[in-house]
C-alpha cells in the first residue's frame, strides 16, 4: 500500500499501524502533553486509511494544542484540532479554523474518522482482517 503525504510517497504497514492503533502512547514533556508530538503519532497511526493527512504547519501551535489537515478518501478535506479534550473538526477545509464552529470532541482519532469518512472505516477493517489472517496463517 502507497500513501501520498506532501507530495512524498511513503510505504505502509497496515500491520504496523494496526498494532500502534491498537496502543496508546502519548508522549509527554514533564506533566503536559506535547500535542504536536501527539498529533504526528496520530497521523503515523491512520495516514494509510485516507487519502492525505499531515500536522499543518501553517498554523500558529502551541504545546498544548496541534492542528492536522486530513483529506478522506471520499476527497472531503477537514482541519482537526488535537487538544487535551481530545480531536474535533475547526475547518472544512486545509489550514483553516471556523472560531465560529462549535463540533464535538472525540476521545479518538479512529472515532472521529470513523464518524466522518466510510472509506476509513472500509480501508481499516481491511487491514484488521488481513492482519488476523496473517496471524491465523502463522499458527497464531
Amino acid at each position: 500500500m502507497h500513501v501520498f503525504r506532501k507530495g512524498m510517497e511513503i510505504d505502509s504497514q497496515p500491520d504496523d499501524l494496526i498494532v500502534s492503533a491498537i496502543e496508546e502512547d502519548f508522549v509527554e514533556l514533564g506533566d503536559v502533553k506535547d500535542m504536536r508530538l501527539e498529533a504526528e503519532a496520530v497521523v503515523n497511526d491512520v495516514h494509510f486509511a485516507v487519502s492525505e493527512m499531515y500536522v499543518s504547519q501553517c498554523i500558529d501551535s502551541a504545546s498544548d494544542v496541534a492542528h492536522i489537515n486530513v483529506e478522506t478518501r471520499e476527497g472531503n478535506r477537514y482541519c482537526l484540532e488535537l487538544t487535551e479534550a481530545g480531536l474535533r473538526v475547526v475547518g472544512y477545509a486545509f489550514d483553516q479554523v471556523d472560531e465560529d464552529l462549535n463540533t464535538q470532541y472525540h476521545e479518538t482519532v479512529y472515532s472521529l474518522l470513523d464518524k466522518l469518512s466510510p472509506g476509513y472505516r472500509e480501508a481499516f477493517g481491511n487491514a484488521l482482517l488481513q492482519r488476523l489472517e496473517r496471524l491465523k496463517q502463522n499458527g497464531r
